[in-house]
């Protein structure tokens, strides 16, 4: 099975959304993983709300924030948007999703942001099935 990791600098927002939506809609395709080159104490609690809210998964009880060397060499390597500078993980990055960071603003902005993780997770899982 294709292990995918979703990487953003802290860790601790849109790069947990989509390792958690990827366990969650994908287990079947592929292994997901989120890290990042710093980590943040938790994960951000807007975040963890909005998930539970959406899709019902607690993020706290099932993840924390990862640095690059916590995680298994991906087959695929998914930068969330590199607007601060894409770190470097030992291999090019196949895809960026340039997902703004909706940390600081409101609940819509989380919202949007989960639904087009939630979308590219699926175009992700079709192509590699």
């Amino acid at each position: 099975m294709k292990k995918v990791a979703f990487i953003c600098i802290h860790n601790s927002c849109r790069s947990q959304m989509a390792e958690a939506l990827g366990k969650h809609l994908a287990p079947d395709v592929f292994e997901s993983y989120s890290a990042g080159t710093e980590t943040k104490p938790q994960i951000n609690q807007d975040a963890v709300r909005i998930i539970k809210q959406l899709y019902g998964i607690d993020m706290e009880k099932t993840q924390h924030s990862k640095l690059i060397d916590e995680v298994p060499i991906p087959d695929v390597a998914i930068s969330m948007g590199c607007d601060v500078g894409c770190p470097y993980i030992g291999k090019p990055f196949n895809d960026n999703w340039e997902l703004p960071d909706p940390t600081g603003q409101s609940d819509e902005h989380f919202i949007a942001t989960a639904k087009e993780i939630e979308k590219r997770i699926m175009a992700l899982k079709a192509m590699l099935t």
